[in-house]
């Protein structure tokens, strides 16, 4: 199971969180990484950390204000990117662009989609992996695996279906080892999560208490 942070903009220090997960994914021997705001790559990518960049932009090299160029994400330490989350929702063609520009930059990518049907569309797109997160279970106390594990199986489904290489996550709400083991259960590869540990009192805890049970 691969383990996603996304730090989002939480007032957490990111390189805390960073150490913290690197030194939990090498006592577990889990694949954990860790997605920073976009000025914070390079000193979270310093710490030893898988790093991802939260998003990269539909372009390549010119006059782009305020764009988020896939090739400087590469070289500020990012392996890969998410795209299309819930909280920064792209079109549809700008998706299939930016999935392009990490290719071209070596990125690795992960394409959210809010339901089955929209996860079916994102794998067509080729990217490495697809998430689902049900908008509402954002932030919340209860997992998708467990508020409407039906979403998993079925995001699971859609995207064999178009290809068999695409890798499924599932997101929204997870927290604990359980949530961990249901997503598994339910044919997820991996999680993304975000405020259990970014908000965290303690995140290598949160983050030992995740992985539980793989160790």
């Amino acid at each position: 199971m691969f383990v996603l942070v996304n730090l989002k903009a939480y007032p957490c220090d990111p390189v805390a969180v960073a150490s913290a997960a690197a030194d939990v994914a090498d006592d577990a021997g889990v694949r954990i990484a860790v997605a920073p705001q976009a000025a914070d790559l390079r000193p979270v990518a310093e710490t030893g950390v898988e790093t991802w960049a939260q998003h990269v932009s539909p372009n390549g090299y010119g006059s782009h204000t305020g764009s988020t160029l896939a090739e400087r994400a590469a070289d500020a330490g990012a392996t890969g990117t998410l795209l299309n989350h819930s909280e920064n929702r792209l079109k549809l063609a700008d998706v299939d662009a930016a999935v392009g520009a990490a290719e071209r930059a070596g990125l690795e990518t992960c394409v959210c989609a809010n339901n089955p049907a929209q996860i079916g569309a994102a794998a067509a797109l080729g990217p490495d992996s697809v998430a689902v997160e049900p908008p509402e279970l954002i932030g919340g106390d209860v997992s998708v695996a467990t508020a409407d594990p039906d979403i998993v199986t079925d995001a699971v489904a859609a995207a064999a279906a178009v290809d068999d290489d695409v890798d499924v996550y599932c997101g929204a709400g997870i927290s604990t080892g359980d949530d961990l083991s249901a997503a598994g259960e339910l044919g997820a590869s991996g999680v993304l999560l975000a405020s259990g540990v970014a908000k965290a009192d303690d995140p290598r805890a949160a983050l030992e208490d995740l992985v539980a049970p793989l160790v």
